[in-house]
């Protein structure tokens, strides 16, 4: 049995009934066997992919709460440190329902290479809790957030770990977080990104994850013949991503047409009203029913479908596996010939290898969502320096960090007879730097 399957093996037999980080670890060491196999006895000896599929530290807590009614609520927290070869841990916080230890573990384990791939000195994590901060108010969300933080202070800092946002967790639930933060320790260092911009915050952080989409995307198009110029693009999702993924698309001169919520999904075929939606979604905290009132001749669609749509591209970027096989060969049929990830792993397997098996561009998530983090990395820089750079200072940064992540993807897929394959590229790319730095700190 090779040394790939032996360590998928041992990842299902010790981390059971957790589906995503399966998928995640296959979809990684399946495209890593060409390089895995070059060094296949010194990786075995060194157990380097047993490491490497092993969090540093997983913690889960309890995280007591008091609603407004007096009612005592308990939640589960999480902190997945995943690795740390190349800088402290950085990842996300989600506040969602679904939040479970597979869950963070998958997203952690993807951080390791989505860090490694900006060049910037950063390690992988990840966290969250099972709480959901819908139709909470501002007093509950705090009480959640602190009592989040009492646990969680003593296992973060700015040059251990330092969290950011992620579903759920916004600029009102970072604020609070690092309230306690600073509270309890009495220290004012860089240890939350996505910070409010009058105590530490960066300049295009909120823009960050759904520009630096549409700048990979561009690079992908451009190397291969084309660009998002006069192209048709169906976005999933309402949030940060997609809000700033459909307005760096239109002002490169595309038509996103659509966007969605968890109730249902928009279809505008004058191309997404940017302002209406920033009001319904940012202001307001509405439904999309309220774009569609609204927005002459948007229609609202209840459910699911949204990959129906024709369009050039695809840019998934609501939650994982939001696109299956059949939305694939929905697109295909559609004459969609790019899909690129916003989100975290949007794509099941099967759909990815269909996309890829039937002509159609793909960029992974690890490499085409990493603006979000190589922003946060930005700020801690900003933190650490004491600096604020101007909203153009970091946009061009991040402009230039993510067309050296496309470059590196490129080159690494080139390199290993692979041309054209974004996600063995990124993947190959991330996993060489941080087996590097593993190797060389020894057996840790």
């Amino acid at each position: 049995m090779s040394y790939v399957d032996e360590v998928l093996e041992r990842v299902i037999a010790q981390n059971p009934a957790q589906p995503e980080f399966h998928q995640a670890a296959k979809e990684v060491l399946e495209s890593l066997r060409p390089v895995i196999e070059a060094n296949e006895a010194e990786y075995r000896r060194d157990a380097l992919l047993e490491r490497l599929t092993t969090p540093e530290r997983q913690l889960l807590f309890r995280v007591p709460w008091v609603d407004d009614k007096g009612q005592v609520h308990v939640n589960n927290g999480y902190r997945v440190q995943f690795n740390s070869a190349i800088g402290p841990y950085k990842g996300g916080l989600r506040f969602h329902p679904s939040v479970n230890l597979s869950i963070i573990k998958f997203l952690g384990f993807e951080q390791v290479f989505k860090n490694s791939l900006t060049g910037l000195p950063i390690g992988g994590g990840k966290g969250g809790a099972d709480f959901d901060p819908k139709g909470r108010s501002d007093r509950e969300v705090m009480a959640f957030c602190q009592s989040f933080m009492q646990e969680l202070y003593r296992h973060i800092g700015a040059d251990t770990d330092v969290p950011a946002g992620d579903i759920g967790v916004g600029g009102r639930e970072i604020g609070y977080l690092y309230g306690t933060y600073k509270r309890i320790t009495g220290l004012y260092e860089g240890v939350l990104t996505g910070k409010g911009l009058t105590y530490g915050g960066s300049l295009a952080r909120t823009q960050a994850t759904g520009y630096g989409l549409v700048y990979f995307a561009e690079e992908m198009l451009r190397a291969n013949g084309t660009s998002l110029k006069d192209k048709t693009v169906a976005v999933s999702g309402a949030g940060n991503v997609a809000i700033y993924a459909i307005e760096k698309a239109q002002q490169l001169g595309a038509k996103p047409v659509t966007c969605t919520d968890s109730n249902g999904w928009i279809y505008d075929p004058d191309g997404i009203d940017v302002a209406l939606l920033k009001e319904v979604k940012e202001v307001k905290r509405a439904r999309l029913t309220e774009y569609a009132a609204q927005k002459p001749g948007a229609v609202y669609h209840e459910g699911k479908g949204v990959w129906t749509t024709k369009c050039d591209v695809a840019m998934p970027c609501a939650t994982q596996n939001e696109l299956n096989l059949d939305d694939a060969k929905a697109l295909k049929a559609n004459g969609c010939m790019a899909v690129c990830e916003g989100a975290n792993m949007p794509t099941t397997l099967e759909a990815t290898q269909y996309i890829q098996a039937n002509g159609m561009l793909f960029s992974p998530g690890k490499a085409s969502n990493a603006g979000g983090v190589a922003t946060s990395a930005l700020e801690m820089s900003q933190n650490s320096e004491r600096l604020s750079w101007t909203f153009e200072e970091v946009d061009v940064k991040l402009q230039s960090i993510m067309a050296n992540i496309f470059r590196s993807a490129d080159a690494a897929a080139k390199k290993y007879g692979m041309d054209g394959n974004y996600v063995a590229g990124a993947n190959i790319a991330g996993f060489l730097k941080v087996a590097e730095a593993m190797k060389a700190q020894g057996i840790v």
